[in-house]
């Protein structure tokens, strides 16, 4: 069985984590790494992916400047969304010819995964026809978000955001994907308490593991 190297990041701004990202990738595209998975969190943060429409960001720019909200556009796919404390994100540097070399394929591995995390707390989540990402309550309320990259040699960037316990608030400053009448929501609301983040990822990292045929194993740095 192939290993799944796990980094631990903390808190980290987004681009920060982007260009450790590219660099993972080019080190996974030439052999030197194997499956890598970053998990971290990023400050109050509005991305736009290579799909998104810049009117769905609905605050100034004083407004976000005041609010101390980054902007960021993105080359993973999918439209806008918001980033903040308290939403776990996952981003797998995965070599995609060992995992069925079909990317919807591979987004749909990454949707169970997270269907099979809110499973083991009682949650039902689902998938909406048409629609990247993972819902609850019969699919009003986003509660995971996804976004991918694919390189020219087959190296997976990007991934998703579990919200677990962010300032749900944020997302009032954009049109959350480019959906306007679906909601957001949260393991802390769909719960009504907030798991620990350090909980979650563990489960996250289990069925990822799970659903990918890897083993997990801690970077040493």
């Amino acid at each position: 069985m192939r290993t799944l190297t796990i980094h631990y990041l903390g808190h980290i701004d987004y681009t920060t984590a982007w260009e450790i990202q590219r660099r993972l990738a080019r080190e996974r595209s030439h052999g030197q790494i194997g499956d890598t998975l970053l998990l971290l969190e990023h400050p109050p943060t509005i991305t736009l992916g290579n799909k998104a429409h810049p009117e769905h960001i609905l605050a100034t720019p004083a407004e976000l400047a005041a609010r101390g909200v980054a902007v960021v556009q993105s080359d993973r796919g999918g439209e806008v969304t918001y980033h903040a404390p308290g939403q776990l994100v996952a981003y797998p540097i995965f070599k995609l010819s060992q995992h069925g070399s079909d990317v919807g394929r591979y987004v749909r591995g990454l949707e169970e995964s997270v269907i099979r995390v809110l499973t083991s707390y009682g949650i039902t989540g689902e998938r909406v026809a048409g629609l990247t990402g993972v819902w609850v309550r019969g699919g009003v309320a986003k509660i995971c978000a996804i976004g991918v990259k694919l390189s020219a040699s087959g190296v997976t960037t990007h991934g998703l955001a579990l919200n677990v316990d962010p300032d749900l608030s944020g997302f009032e400053l954009i049109v959350p994907c480019g959906i306007r009448d679906r909601g957001v929501t949260s393991l802390a609301v769909e719960l009504g308490v907030a798991p620990s983040l350090a909980e979650v990822a563990e489960r996250l990292i289990a069925s990822l593991c799970e659903i990918f045929d890897l083993r997990p194993v801690n970077a040493l740095s």
